[in-house]
């Protein structure tokens, strides 16, 4: 006769742990994938694509980057971050300028309306996901920082 699993079977309770740690990546990529989608949805109305609109947002965040650390950063090829950055600069989001340290270098910087445009999709992202955030009870948030916590240190393995 077949054994049934039940509720007090640990056997079953093992299995069903196993299943879902079987399909923890999955679950994980499919959820960090959805957040980053309805993140990136957070955006003032405009010209921009989601990749020059990204761009943006970092240099208004880390300041001047060479086209090199751009598409490093991007994960796409300088060819593709060069389309990008002619496409900011001839919309007067930013500008080129040299390396003071390294003449050679040309450093990509914001513009006023640019760092203005970058801030602004920064600040939008931010209240959206904060006030999902804070909608979460106590409990839910500890999980998430824990979470997030976790997250971090296998993007950084």
């Amino acid at each position: 006769m077949e054994k049934r699993a039940t509720c007090d079977d640990p056997t079953a309770e093992r299995s069903a742990a196993e299943a879902a740690d079987h399909d923890l990546g999955g679950q994980v990529r499919a959820a960090v994938w959805s957040l980053f989608r309805r993140f990136r949805s957070e955006r003032p109305d405009g010209e921009l694509g989601d990749v020059a609109l990204d761009v943006l947002v970092h240099l208004h965040k880390r300041g001047p980057q060479t086209l090199t650390a751009l598409s490093e950063r991007g994960g796409v090829s300088p060819a593709s971050m060069s389309q990008t950055v002619n496409r900011l600069t001839s919309a007067g989001y930013a500008v080129r300028s040299r390396d003071a340290d390294d003449r050679r270098k040309v450093l990509f910087s914001v513009t006023e309306e640019g760092d203005r445009l970058g801030g602004a999709t920064q600040a939008r992202r931010n209240a959206w996901l904060d006030a999902r955030l804070d909608a979460l009870d106590v409990e839910d948030r500890a999980v998430i920082a824990r979470a997030a916590a976790l997250l971090a240190a296998i993007a950084d393995s």
